[in-house]
Formats: C-alpha cells, sequence, structure tokens
C-alpha cells in the first residue's frame, strides 16, 4: 500500500472513529476485545510483483452500522450507561451511498427478558435498554460491554435489520475533542437553538439556587451557514428543549453534524496531511474501541468510497405517547416501519424515491 494510499483509509476511518469518539469496549460476550486504534502512523507497506489485496478488501455491501451516543456520566465510576442517542447508517451494495436516520430516545418498545443481567422484560423507553442490560445481578458494577449486546438485540428486534456489522458508542466530549481536532466544523443552522447548558462563552450554566433549572445567559444559535467550535458543535446538537418539534429536531441536528464532521474529514488536506491527521488521531485517545468482525481499518477501507454528498439523512416521524394522563414517550408513525423493511431489503432508495418527505435537505 503506497503512503497516499495509506493516508486516502486513514481518512476514511475518521467517519468510523469520530461518530466512536473516546468509546469503551463494545465486543460481544463471546469475542476478544479488538486491539486499541492505533496512535502512530501506519507504516508504509513495500509494493510487490504481486501485492496482497489492502485489509478490507473483501468486505462488501450492503452494511448496516450502529451508532450509540451515551452521556458524558461514563466516566463516574459505577454509572449505568443511558443510550442518548441512537443513529443507525445503511450502506448499499457499492458502499457509495447511504442512509443516516435515527431512533428517538424516549421510543417505547418491547424488551425480551435477558437472563445475564437478570432483566424480566416489558415495555420501556428504548434509552433505558442499555442501562437495564448492563447491570449484574448481585454486583453494583454494570457492565457496559452487556449493556450494548442487550441494546443492539432490542434494537434489531423493532427494526428487523438482523446483524449490524458494526457498532460505535460515542461520548459527547469525544465529538468535541475531535470537531476542535479537525479545526471546527461548517454547517448549516436551519433554526435558531437556545442552550439550555452553556453560555455565551462556553462555560457551563449554573443551576438555580435550590435547585431545578439552570440559570444565567444562553448560548444563541441563529439559522445560517456557521463555523463551528468543538464545544458549540456539541453543544447545538444536544439541544431539544424549546425546539418545535424537540427530540426530532435534535436527531436532525446530529445527523447533520455526523455528515458535516465526514464532510470535513474527508475534504482535500486531512487524506494528505500528516500533521493534521495525527492530531485528529490523538485527539481520540488510547481507549477508542469499536464493536465488529473486523477491525475499524478494515472497515474504512470498505468505506473509502462513500461520497459525503450520497449520504441521505432520512427523518422518521413519531407523536408522544400519553399514559395515565402523562407523558409515556415516543411512538414512530406506520411509514417508519415500511422504511425498515425497505433499508432490510435493501430497496431504502426506491422507497425514499417513493416518499420524498422523508428525507431531509
Amino acid at each position: 500500500m503506497t503512503r497516499k494510499r495509506v493516508f486516502v483509509v486513514a481518512a476514511a476511518a475518521v467517519f468510523l472513529v469520530l461518530i466512536g469518539g473516546v468509546a469503551f469496549a463494545l465486543t460481544r460476550r463471546d469475542e476478544p476485545a479488538p486491539p486499541p486504534v492505533a496512535t502512530a502512523t501506519p507504516s508504509v507497506v513495500p509494493t510487490s510483483a504481486s501485492p496482497a489485496p489492502p485489509p478490507g478488501a473483501d468486505i462488501t455491501g450492503p452494511l448496516d452500522l450502529l451508532l450509540i451516543g451515551v452521556d458524558t456520566r461514563v466516566s463516574v465510576p459505577d454509572w449505568e450507561p443511558h443510550a442518548d442517542t441512537i443513529m443507525l447508517l445503511h450502506l448499499g451494495p457499492d458502499r457509495r451511498s447511504a442512509y443516516l436516520y435515527s431512533l428517538p430516545r424516549d421510543l417505547r418498545v418491547d424488551m425480551p427478558a435477558y437472563r445475564p443481567a437478570g432483566f424480566r422484560g416489558g415495555r420501556f423507553k428504548i434509552t433505558e435498554a442499555m442501562s437495564r442490560g448492563a447491570k449484574v445481578p448481585g454486583s453494583s458494577k454494570p457492565r457496559p460491554e452487556q449493556g450494548y449486546a442487550y441494546l443492539r438485540q432490542v434494537i434489531s428486534n423493532y427494526t428487523g435489520i438482523k446483524k449490524f456489522d458494526a457498532g460505535v458508542v460515542l461520548t459527547f466530549t469525544g465529538l468535541s475533542r475531535l470537531t476542535d481536532a479537525l479545526g471546527g466544523v461548517t454547517m448549516r443552522v436551519d433554526t435558531k437553538v437556545v442552550s439550555h447548558h452553556r453560555k455565551p462563552d462556553g462555560s457551563l450554566r449554573p443551576l438555580r439556587p435550590g435547585g431545578g433549572d439552570y440559570t444565567g445567559p444562553q448560548a444563541t444559535y441563529l439559522p445560517g451557514v456557521r463555523t463551528f467550535k468543538g464545544w458549540q458543535a456539541l453543544d447545538y446538537a444536544r439541544q431539544r428543549y424549546g425546539l418545535e418539534n424537540g427530540d426530532y429536531d435534535r436527531q436532525r441536528h446530529q445527523r447533520q453534524l455526523v455528515t458535516a464532521l465526514f464532510s470535513k474529514a474527508m475534504s482535500g488536506g486531512l487524506a494528505t496531511d500528516t500533521t493534521k491527521l495525527d492530531a485528529v488521531i490523538r485527539a481520540l485517545g488510547e481507549t477508542m474501541r469499536f464493536s465488529g468482525s473486523r477491525s475499524p481499518i478494515e472497515f474504512a477501507y470498505a468505506l473509502r468510497d462513500l461520497d459525503p454528498k450520497k449520504i441521505t439523512m432520512v427523518s422518521l416521524p413519531g407523536d408522544s405517547v400519553s399514559s395515565g394522563g402523562g407523558y409515556a414517550g415516543e411512538q414512530l408513525r406506520p411509514i417508519a416501519r415500511d422504511f425498515f423493511r425497505a433499508v432490510v431489503a435493501d430497496r431504502a432508495g426506491p422507497f425514499l424515491a417513493a416518499h420524498p418527505s422523508l428525507v431531509h435537505r
């Protein structure tokens, strides 16, 4: 593999690792933990008369990737991780185009019994699946990788997608660090967003004396093309309060951010600028892990031809659910089930052509 090809592959790998952030191990219990992402520039493999195919050259589509965002409290000892963001990426057979869509954090789903956690099952918000699955009977210490395995099962049951080829978990802090390592990110703000968490200078808003909500001036993001620092991109993508469609608008903003970061990573400089590439890799830290039968570099090679402009962002409509006169969660409309069936049949493109209202442009 030539040096130029090494950096092209590494640039493609950013799509996986920028979503992964500083993730923890996600392997199934019967799989050995994958090695951490390398922090050094890969060595150049000398060419030969009959070079071996690059690792990952045999990976074919279609592919389904599972992208989970957890809040930053995973750094707190014994914290049970909650899936605050759930995104799925479907790539077609040629892996040149993809479809990025989300499941609401408060989506109510049927959860099967899960013996490793001593969980009897029931109907709950999908954000709870990871924490419920991470419990270890007789211990106060959760197993995040066990929780991820259970969440993956719950999502598979709900969508009908029998196999996820790879999965990553991101922390909000990881996205902020990666954005800064890429030199910021430019994206189009489509609606006014007022921060619930940050002041205009980026510092955290304090809690109101005596408890309750936050207080003090708020960072505000106005419509238009904006270039964000890490904390701004993270803050913008986290907000749901005050938005017309709440979490559904937040899901859209998160998909926009992921796509914008991928576009930035794949644009001219990163594939040839070794200094910038090393900075991005260092920003990930040595704790980066991801779940899959193949390594991140192999999947990166398989995604080398994915054009950021051909990532279709899909918005699945839903409605709130009430119980006993109070808010109980969210449910997706029947058209979402039809979309899932189209994804399983690898007919997402034709389905969206017939239902263009689901495409966010």
